[in-house]
C-alpha cells in the first residue's frame, strides 16, 4: 500500500496505531467540553446521501392518481399544503424543520459521475479530483478542539467522497460499523512494550526523513501517526459508541446500521464535529421500484425523523445544516419490469437547519410526465453556494491546485430565498 494513498491517510489510522500496541483509556463523554448550542454555535453540515438514487415520486414529490404516480399514495405533513409519500409517516411529522426542493437538475445520469457531481458541485473530469462539500467544510472551518477527525463518513463506502486537490488529510474518516469505536483501538501489549514500539518507530521515521523532507511530507505518514495517537487516547472517541444511549432512543432510530449511524452523527455533532456524511445505499430500483423504495423507506423514515427531532430538542438544529440528497432521481415512466430508471432532471432533496428557511417547497414537476424540464430548475452548484455561504465559508474563494490550476470552491450563485 502506498503511504500517500487517501484511504491510508484516514481509514488506516486505527490499524497503524493498533499495531503499535497503544494502551487506551476511554473515559465517559461526561465531563468533555461541550460546545455552545443554539444559533451562536459554530455551524456544522450533515449530508445524508441516498446511494443508487431515491425516487422522488415515492418520497418527496409523489403524484398519486396520475400517469406517472404508480402505486404510491400521499399523506399530509407539518408543512401546510405539502404532501409526501405515505412511506414516510414519521418524516411527515418532522419535515417542517426543512424545506423541499423538487426541481434539482443535473447533467449526469451515471451513478459514479452523478454521485461525484452531487457530492462536489462539479462535473467530474479526468485531470482533477474536486473536493466533496464535506471536505471543504473541514478544510475551511476546522474545530481546533477536536481530537478525532474533522470529516467523518458513516456507512458503506460506495462512490467514496474525497478531498481531491485539498489533500488527503481532509479525506473523511470512514466508519462502516456505526455504534462501535472501530477495530484496532485497544492495546494487546504492556505499556513498556508499547513504548518500545513507539521509540523504534520514531527512529525509523527520523532515518527515513533524512534528505527526503518533501517526499516524507507528501506521504502524510507522520500526520497519520500523530492523528491516530491523538484520536485513540482521546475521550472524544466515545462519541462513536452508543452504550451510554438509552435503549428507547436507540430503538427510535431503528434497528439498522443507518439508524445507528444517525445516532452516532448526533453524538459527533455534540462533540464538535462540523462535517459528517451518512450513506444509505440500495435505492437503485430498476426492477420492482415500488417494493424496493418502500423497503428502503422503512430504514430512512424512523432514522431521519428521530435525527431531526433530537437536533431540534437538543438545540442543535439552528447550527446544523441537514441535506438529504441522491445522485439523481428516477424516471416518471415505469419500465416493463415495474421499475424506474435514472433521471437527472427534476429530482428532489430536503435541506434545512443552520439558519436556513424552513417550510419552503421549491419547484414542481409535471404530473403527466410530458414536460421533462421542471418548473424553477435548481442547479447543484447554486444550492451548494447557498450552503457554503450559510456555513460562513467564502464560496468564491480561489485555491491553487497541486498542478498550479486556480479553482473556486464553488461555481454557483446562492439562492437568497433559502436564507432566513
Amino acid at each position: 500500500m502506498h503511504l500517500h494513498s487517501p484511504v491510508f491517510s484516514r481509514r488506516s489510522m486505527g490499524q497503524i496505531a493498533g499495531g503499535l500496541g497503544l494502551s487506551l483509556a476511554l473515559p465517559s463523554l461526561e465531563g468533555r467540553a461541550a460546545e455552545r448550542r443554539g444559533a451562536e454555535r459554530a455551524k456544522s453540515l450533515v449530508t445524508i446521501f441516498l446511494g443508487g438514487a431515491i425516487s422522488q415520486l415515492e418520497s418527496w414529490d409523489p403524484h398519486p392518481g396520475t400517469p406517472i404516480g404508480g402505486e404510491t399514495k400521499s399523506l399530509p405533513t407539518t408543512i401546510p399544503g405539502l404532501e409526501i409519500s405515505d412511506f414516510y409517516p414519521r418524516v411527515a411529522e418532522q419535515i417542517h424543520h426543512l424545506s423541499v426542493i423538487r426541481s434539482l437538475v443535473s447533467k449526469e445520469g451515471d451513478h459514479e459521475r452523478g454521485a461525484a457531481a452531487v457530492k462536489t458541485g462539479y462535473r467530474p473530469e479526468a485531470t482533477l479530483v474536486y473536493p466533496a462539500l464535506g471536505a471543504i467544510v473541514a478544510h475551511e472551518r476546522p474545530n481546533k478542539q477536536l481530537q478525532i477527525p474533522q470529516y467523518i463518513s458513516i456507512g458503506p463506502i460506495g462512490f467514496a467522497s474525497r478531498a481531491g486537490y485539498l489533500g488527503g488529510e481532509f479525506d473523511p474518516y470512514r466508519v462502516t460499523a456505526p455504534g462501535t469505536s472501530g477495530g484496532n483501538l485497544r492495546s494487546t501489549v504492556s505499556d513498556t512494550r508499547q513504548q518500545r514500539r513507539l521509540d523504534s518507530l520514531a527512529v525509523l521515521s527520523q532515518q527515513f526523513a533524512k534528505g527526503r523532507k518533501q517526499q516524507t511530507q507528501a506521504t502524510l505518514h507522520q500526520h497519520t501517526i500523530d492523528a491516530a495517537l491523538q484520536m485513540m487516547t482521546s475521550p472524544q472517541l466515545k462519541a462513536f459508541e452508543l452504550d451510554e444511549e438509552p435503549q428507547s432512543v436507540r430503538d427510535a432510530y431503528g434497528p439498522t446500521d443507518f439508524g445507528r449511524g444517525c445516532l452516532v452523527a448526533r453524538r459527533l455533532l455534540e462533540t464538535g464535529v462540523r462535517s459528517i456524511e451518512l450513506t444509505l445505499e440500495g435505492w437503485d430500483t430498476h426492477v420492482e421500484n415500488h417494493a424496493g423504495q418502500k423497503s428502503q423507506a422503512a430504514i430512512l423514515d424512523p432514522a431521519l425523523a428521530m435525527f431531526l427531532q433530537e437536533l431540534a430538542s437538543r438545540d442543535l438544529l439552528q447550527s446544523t445544516i441537514v441535506l438529504v440528497i441522491s445522485e439523481f432521481g428516477r424516471t416518471p415512466k415505469i419500465n416493463p419490469l415495474d421499475g424506474r430508471d435514472h433521471w437527472p432532471t427534476g429530482f428532489s432533496c430536503l435541506v434545512g437547519g443552520g439558519g436556513l428557511k424552513s417550510g419552503l417547497v421549491i419547484g414542481a414537476t409535471d404530473p403527466t410526465g410530458e414536460n421533462i424540464q421542471p418548473t424553477d430548475p435548481i442547479e447543484i452548484p447554486n444550492l451548494y453556494a447557498t450552503l457554503l455561504r450559510q456555513l460562513d465559508i467564502e464560496f468564491t474563494k480561489e485555491l491553487i491546485t497541486p498542478i498550479g490550476r486556480p479553482m473556486k470552491l464553488c461555481s454557483g450563485t446562492p439562492l437568497d430565498r433559502l436564507r432566513a
